[in-house]
């Protein structure tokens, strides 16, 4: 039985420990080669190793997110080592908030920079790669048979190339990927998640 993930190159920031360890080891355990981040070497290789030892395949990418040239970097090491991209997942972060009449300058720009700076810079890093990827993807050949006449399937051709203009990934989804968002609420690892609602939209809220 294959994994879910087989293959698949996730970068995952902040997995040197806790939560972001957990889904690093999570994606492993499903095939996916995963590239694990921390600030400090010890955490990293610490899961690195881990994930070797159960039969699974990652390397460290070692650094602060926020630091100049991390995300580049980052992005660099799942495509030299690994050839591709498939998930990244912006876990990196860290409380240092207070009440606004208490919170420093200091404090309000630090988080800024680790939960909304950073994850910009590593997406905007993979965007080429992923649009690219995505575009080699799509089926935009798809035809059905009807009374011996070959009729193309889904929207008028120019109805989506105008819609895909305004869609991040630069293309429509596919059946397959709705199935996909819908499958995701009825596995196990979505029990917790409850009242939300997901847009499955490539990119577009």
């Amino acid at each position: 039985m294959s994994k879910k993930l087989q293959d698949k190159v996730a970068l995952v920031s902040g997995s040197g420990r806790g939560i972001g360890r957990e889904i690093a080891l999570k994606l492993a355990s499903e095939g996916a080669r995963v590239v694990i981040n921390d600030l400090d070497a010890d955490p990293a290789q610490q899961t690195v190793a881990e994930i070797i030892a159960a039969g699974g395949q990652a390397v460290a990418c070692i650094g602060s997110v926020t630091e100049a040239g991390f995300a580049d970097r980052f992005v660099k090491t799942a495509l030299d080592t690994y050839g591709g991209l498939d998930i990244i997942v912006n876990n990196a972060g860290y409380t240092w908030d207070n009440v606004v009449q208490k919170m420093s300058d200091e404090q309000w720009e630090a988080m800024l920079a680790v939960h909304l700076t950073a994850p910009f810079r590593i997406l905007r890093a993979a965007s080429a790669f992923i649009r690219e990827a995505s575009r080699r993807e799509a089926d935009e050949d798809a035809t059905i048979d009807i009374a011996g006449q070959q009729i193309k399937v889904g929207v008028n051709p120019q109805i989506l190339k105008n819609a895909e203009s305004l869609i991040p990934l630069g293309r429509g989804g596919t059946p397959e990927e709705a199935a996909g968002a819908v499958y995701l609420f009825c596995i196990p690892e979505s029990n917790y998640v409850s009242g939300q609602v997901l847009v499955c939209g490539g990119g577009r809220p």
